[in-house]
């Protein structure tokens, strides 16, 4: 067993895990924060996208201890409880970014990534191409694209940001 310690959330973890746990089972089983999806196992869907300091990781391919002494942020954590929604959630939401949903944490925490690197003004273009980890069966991605863009907008406009 491997003891580890991260901040979850915003909130100090502490736990032995077989240094074989993939992060993802770490959230979801252990933590039971089930809003990250697994969908392949292979790093090829991105549902299961969640931040490590802030960036971008696909938990499925990664370990929980490498996570070890570092901060993650899930689904979850975005918006606080009870508060408002984050502004990629509202613009999801708003702009109908989602059918069926499994892809959809996975979609915004991406979103979220692209605006703190690419910045808040998007082209179509841009948001397809950094897409790319991401699969959606279900929409076509207008609105998911549609979504985004707006979220970019309305996180310079925000405190959650």
């Amino acid at each position: 067993m491997a003891k580890i310690s991260m901040i979850v959330n915003g909130n100090p973890v502490n736990a032995n895990v077989d240094p074989r746990t993939l992060l993802v089972q770490f959230l979801r089983e252990n933590l039971r924060l089930t809003g990250t999806h697994v969908g392949c196992d292979t790093s090829q869907c991105g549902a299961c996208v969640v931040h490590l300091d802030g960036k971008a990781v696909k938990s499925c391919t990664t370990l929980a201890v490498m996570a070890d002494g570092h901060e993650v942020k899930t689904i979850e954590g975005l918006a606080a409880d009870g508060g408002p929604l984050h502004p990629m959630q509202e613009a999801f939401r708003e702009h109908h970014g989602l059918q069926c949903g499994f892809c959809t944490p996975g979609m915004i925490m991406t979103a979220v990534d692209i605006v703190h690197r690419k910045g808040h003004d998007l082209s179509d273009e841009v948001i397809r191409e950094e897409l790319e980890g991401n699969l959606c069966r279900c929409t076509g991605y207008q609105n998911i694209v549609a979504s985004i863009a707006a979220g970019a907008k309305a996180m310079a406009k925000s405190d959650l940001a």
